[in-house]
């Protein structure tokens, strides 16, 4: 085992010395060192509670015959740093979080690893850090927070940031707001419906890397802490038969993913996240991959933000072996998983039970998945689409274009009423050069949607979208402005032209008049040139 390299012969009586001074025996020295990557913290909802299931983690590790060390990770909620400079932090935080695990691990020589997680970023990090480092390694992600009640509805934060919108068009009072602040959030966990942290999630145990309704029990319920129990026994297994990420995390595995991703309608940033991942692990995934998965396999959940139901909604129809099963002409069964047991055997004896919740084949809630890969000449590299979240009103549309130079100047806009409907607002200069850090932005989004504008108006971006944004947001368009891309040329009152089905996204102009445009175009400085985003941009890019 790796961690013979710090425990074995005489010259390592020093490194000895050091472990014993934590209070460990010879016996304790002799068994596999795990690692338990925790990312604990007390201003984040959704990590809030993991120290609690760090200890059940521990509980399942000691009974298993395994030695634990646990460190910790940071952790960032996007809730709180949304709508502000602190945004664009969120993915760079993604880069760190996978290298502070990957020091932690390969300094101390641990044989395997728990990845405890939650939220947007931290989950995709870890796994990243799995697959980077390919040793035993096992995630269990925290679990997501109830929905909130207000006046007998399901209400969470998503609900909050429109009702900002609201308040601006008069829909709401400010008391009303104050109401609905104090109910969505009842407690710990990630937020309650299909935004991002919740995808990954899911993600994960769609990938092997985490255990069966891992994704679905409730933070503060009883399964989880059972599930991080067990989670602590099933790494020292797999620490002592050597069975690793890259066994598990296989093309076969990341096909299962985004086959899951299509079926619920997630977030957009999981393009980002599983290519990311898929890149660590080696596994080629292109732009096309996710289309293709999209045109074949329809959207069977309908969950918060763009239906009714909730994440305990889905873990009380079945969860996602019932989900899996579902999808079974879309999936690799053969695929190995974290049990030790393939993807077809963990999902044996799983049933839908609710079929309103988790649809048939035979009655999706829409014939195609929930993400959409848009291209034309505003977007010649991609643009991405939640495509679930959109009104089959406008799955079409055409309009006139409000350009606007930053997150910040499109909703100063927005509270002066600038946007109409019929308009396409495009907010450029956020991508991750531009941004720097490419920034979600849910405060605009969620503004429109609160407004009653999100049947009406389209949202064009080179940074990206919260999951828990609904309506026409189309983001990651590449190339980004600050890298003068076609996006960079555009000017107020361009038609623009989205046509979701067709998969396109352009402007009406010549190719001769955007040739020229561009080339007139000049370089912007960078907003910032010193700290971790003067730093990371470059990452972000590769």
């Amino acid at each position: 085992m790796r961690s013979d390299e710090i425990k074995i012969g005489a010259e390592r009586a020093p490194h000895r010395a050091l472990l014993k001074s934590l209070g460990l025996t010879d016996q304790d020295l002799a068994k596999p060192f795990i690692g338990i990557a925790n990312s604990y913290t007390s201003i984040v909802p959704g990590h809030i509670h993991l120290r609690a299931l760090g200890e059940a983690v521990k509980e399942g590790i000691l009974e298993a015959g395994g030695t634990p060390f646990e460190f910790n990770t940071i952790a960032v909620c996007d809730g709180i740093a949304m709508g502000h400079e602190g945004m664009r932090y969120s993915l760079p935080s993604r880069e760190l979080i996978a290298d502070s695990v990957e020091i932690m691990m390969q300094a101390h020589r641990l044989d395997g690893m728990v990845l405890i997680s939650n939220c947007d970023k931290v989950t995709p990090g870890m796994l990243m850090a799995a697959a980077r480092l390919d040793v035993p390694a096992i995630s269990v992600t925290g679990g997501p927070m109830a929905s909130g009640i207000l006046e007998g509805q399901k209400v969470g934060v998503n609900n909050v940031f429109e009702a900002v919108g609201k308040v601006f068009a008069g829909k709401m009072t400010e008391k009303e707001s104050v109401a609905l602040e104090n109910a969505a959030c009842p407690g710990c966990g990630s937020c309650n419906g299909m935004f991002t942290a919740n995808t990954m999630a899911c993600v994960t145990e769609a990938l092997g890397m985490s255990l069966p309704y891992c994704a679905t029990a409730l933070a503060n319920g009883a399964l989880k802490q059972r599930i991080a129990k067990k989670t602590g026994e099933k790494i020292v297994e797999l620490t002592k038969k050597d069975v690793k990420p890259s066994q598990i995390m296989t093309q076969k595995a990341f096909e299962n993913a985004i086959a899951v991703d299509m079926a619920l309608g997630g977030s957009t940033n999981t393009v980002l996240h599983v290519s990311a991942i898929a890149k660590e692990a080696g596994v080629k995934l292109q732009l096309s991959t996710f289309n293709d998965a999209g045109k074949k396999i329809p959207h069977l959940c309908s969950m918060v933000p763009s239906g009714p139901y909730d994440m305990e909604d889905l873990g009380n129809a079945g969860g996602l072996p019932a989900l899996i099963k579902e999808l079974k002409p879309f999936v690799n069964f053969d695929a190995l998983t974290v049990t030790g047991k393939t993807v077809g055997e963990n999902i044996a004896e799983a049933k839908v039970i609710n079929a309103e919740v988790i649809r048939p084949l035979n009655n999706p809630v829409h014939k195609e998945g929930g993400i959409a890969i848009l291209k034309g000449n505003l977007a010649p590299q991609g643009a991405v689409v939640k495509m679930a979240a959109v009104s089959p009103k406008m799955l079409k549309h055409q309009g006139p274009a409000k350009v606007y130079d930053s997150e910040k100047e499109a909703s100063e806009a927005m509270k002066r009423h600038e946007v109409k409907a019929g308009d396409v607002v495009v907010i450029r200069y956020e991508g991750p050069k531009g941004g720097p850090g490419m920034p979600e932005m849910l405060m605009p989004t969620a503004t429109i949607a609160g407004m009653g504008l999100s049947e009406s108006v389209a949202l064009i971006t080179d940074g990206r979208f919260s999951g828990a944004t609904r309506g026409p947001c189309i983001g990651h368009v590449a190339p980004e402005a600050f890298d003068g891309g076609p996006i960079a040329a555009l000017r107020n009152g361009d038609i623009i032209t989205v046509d979701i089905p067709n998969r396109v996204l352009k402007v009406e102009l010549s190719e001769q008049e955007l040739k020229e445009r561009l080339a007139a175009w000049k370089p912007r400085k960078p907003k910032i040139s010193k700290g971790i985003l003067a730093r990371f941009c470059p990452v972000l890019l590769e």
